[in-house]
């Protein structure tokens, strides 16, 4: 007998960023209702310690789960997943799924072996991402380049800044003779033709979102958790809904309206 479940699927990010995610994955399962989880009151995350990110990663999960009773969670930040993901599968039961730069499909792809990954610079020194290269990448000549400022411009739409750090982080790319970009930031597929503009046809830009998309639906399948009919998704931010309503908009091409969101003060206790 198949289960349907009408819990919805969480995400969070710190920002709009995991909006490129969630695309991702209602094109694999539309039949799917997500609850979108922006902490934009704590953006960027590129900036704090891992124990700021693990406790913001805990209450946030916890505000999911209380107010939602979401089926499963999608950490739809790859600074977040560098950093929070074992600890929150250890403190949570359900099943926790975290964004991982396509590093491995990018050796796949890659003629010259020679790939640069494009992330915050967080995520660039992480030991996580470190040992992503060292385990699947350890004969391909690789280029943690992290995009200082790229992140921030995006979540606000500065497109003149989003145009020159392009330009400026397209340079080093080409500089390190890459043949394929892995987008190791969620916000940065938003923009990813604009990079394949800057990088030339000869250079592949790819991101993990399909890949999630396809690990979120074989979860389903696999607790028969999966849903037949769709409701209406909700999205919170913890800064300026009007802000984060328009840029959410513009980037999903349909209207949003984000809720405000309040994460309690102090050390979260499950």
């Amino acid at each position: 007998m198949i289960m349907i479940d009408k819990r919805p699927i969480g995400l969070f990010d710190s920002g709009v960023g995991g909006l490129s995610v969630l695309l991702a994955i209602k094109k694999k399962l539309p039949k799917e209702s997500f609850v979108f989880f922006a902490d934009q009151g704590h953006n960027p995350y590129g900036e704090k310690s891992p124990k700021q990110l693990k406790d913001l990663s805990e209450k946030i999960t916890k505000f999911l789960v209380k107010k939602h009773d979401i089926k499963l969670l999608v950490i739809a930040c790859n600074t977040a997943t560098c950093y929070a993901l074992d600890y929150l599968r250890s403190a949570f039961k359900i099943p926790i799924v975290g964004v991982v730069p396509a590093i491995k499909p990018a050796v796949s792809l890659s003629k010259k072996k020679n790939i640069v990954i494009m992330s915050t610079p967080a995520t660039a020194r992480s030991l996580y991402l470190k040992n992503l290269v060292a385990n699947f990448a350890r004969h391909s000549q690789t280029l943690r380049l992290g995009c200082e400022g790229l992140e921030e411009s995006i979540e606000y739409l500065k497109m003149n800044k989003i145009s020159k750090l392009l330009d400026i982080y397209a340079s080093k790319v080409e500089k390190a003779g890459a043949d394929v970009i892995v987008l190791g930031c969620t916000h940065f597929p938003f923009f990813k033709k604009e990079i394949k503009e800057r990088v030339g046809s000869k250079v592949k830009v790819i991101d993990s979102g399909g890949a999630i998309a396809k690990r979120v639906a074989f979860i389903l399948k696999k607790e028969q958790i999966a849903a037949v009919k769709k409701f209406p998704d909700v999205y919170y931010t913890t800064g300026n809904p009007e802000k984060f309503s328009k840029v959410a908009s513009i980037l999903l091409k349909y209207k949003v309206v984000g809720q405000k969101a309040r994460l309690p003060s102090g050390k979260t206790q499950i």
